[in-house]
């Protein structure tokens, strides 16, 4: 099983699957866990902010890393992003070119953040955060990552979408945790839940045992007004689809035909052809996540067809705390001049 794929028992009460693999997920989350406690064997010449989750899946950390870039650009920042490149075909560091690159080479993710700061797809961070230094970024957000050792952060930021919430807490394969929760949360500078659902409270309850702080945020539709009474076919491939399909008929869009693909899906051409279709014959609009827009583009005749009809339902974060940003760039910041000090006194 890819880490990147959830099966469905993952997110309800513990089942027999649940219970079958548990054994091989206590050894995978210790494992996993002791992994995340070694040395990294780089520290950046910039701070770096890492943004990442304890589950395997969508938990918002893309549009996390658009509300920090939007902020760090505000002061004057230059950041730059560094990426895994989930489902890219270029496995070198690589700077991502909007020119050149489509979601086959990068990812879909490198793509939105691209539109904004320069970003980096990597699988050896340290190399991907060598790059974005040469390309004088004073700072690094990395997308994804927080289990990943190699590269030192100066602030972990771990995202949670508090409709899916842990899931099953069974770690994978038996659920969707990367490791025991007790031992991710150590590693965490604060925790970001997005959305009110109660699957959050387990969550909270677990930041506040270790009194790690908890900031909060709800999601905006930037393009609202214009969803109101469209009749449309909406279509999403990302971990959640029916999260989307939610958003959509809350800005007042009727849904009049849905589809759901799996997370990072590579929309084939007949799947683009019958998606046209069904939308001539019901007369309906398209609409999808901006990943799944960003994704389609450059791919073929039939996916850019739908790229040029499908709109984009575009979401920004809203934190609950004004402040949260400035106390998380102020606490990165003077975590990098302190390991700069130690560096110099050490060497």
């Amino acid at each position: 099983m890819a880490l990147d794929e959830a099966p469905p028992f993952w997110w309800r009460n513990p089942g027999w699957l649940a219970l079958l693999a548990a054994p091989v997920g206590f050894v995978y989350g210790r494992i996993a866990a002791a992994r995340m406690e070694r040395q990294p064997t780089y520290a950046a010449k910039v701070p770096v902010i890492c943004v990442g989750n304890f589950v395997v899946g969508g938990g918002g950390k893309t549009p996390t890393v658009q509300l920090l870039l939007k902020y760090l650009l505000s002061k004057g920042m230059r950041p730059g992003v560094l990426s895994r490149g989930h489902g890219g075909a270029i496995s070198t560091p690589t700077l991502v070119n909007l020119e050149r690159h489509n979601a086959h080479d990068v990812g879909d993710e490198p793509l939105l953040h691209a539109e904004l700061a320069k970003t980096v797809i990597a699988t050896d961070r340290p190399k991907g955060a060598t790059v974005l230094e040469e390309e004088g970024c004073d700072i690094i957000v990395m997308d994804d990552g927080f289990q990943n050792p190699s590269l030192h952060k100066d602030y972990n930021l771990v995202v949670v979408d508090t409709k899916r919430g842990l899931g099953n807490r069974f770690a994978v394969p038996a659920g969707p945790l990367r490791a025991p929760l007790k031992r991710q949360m150590i590693h965490a500078d604060s925790v970001f839940l997005i959305g009110d659902y109660e699957r959050g409270n387990r969550v909270v309850r677990h930041a506040a045992r270790a009194a790690k702080p908890i900031y909060n945020a709800s999601v905006k539709v930037k393009n609202k007004k214009r969803f109101k009474d469209m009749q449309v076919l909406a279509f999403a491939g990302i971990a959640d689809p029916s999260k989307f399909f939610d958003t959509v008929e809350r800005v007042g869009a009727v849904i009049k035909d849905k589809q759901g693909f799996g997370d990072h899906h590579v929309f084939l051409e007949d799947e683009c052809k019958d998606i046209l279709e069904r939308a001539r014959e019901g007369q309906l609009e398209l609409v999808t996540t901006t990943k799944d827009h960003v994704r389609l583009k450059n791919m073929g005749d039939a996916q850019n067809k739908v790229a040029d009809l499908a709109i984009p339902v575009e979401i920004d974060l809203v934190p609950d705390n004004p402040s949260m940003l400035d106390i998380i760039l102020r606490t990165t910041t003077k975590r990098f001049d302190e390991r700069k000090l130690r560096a110099k006194k050490s060497g």
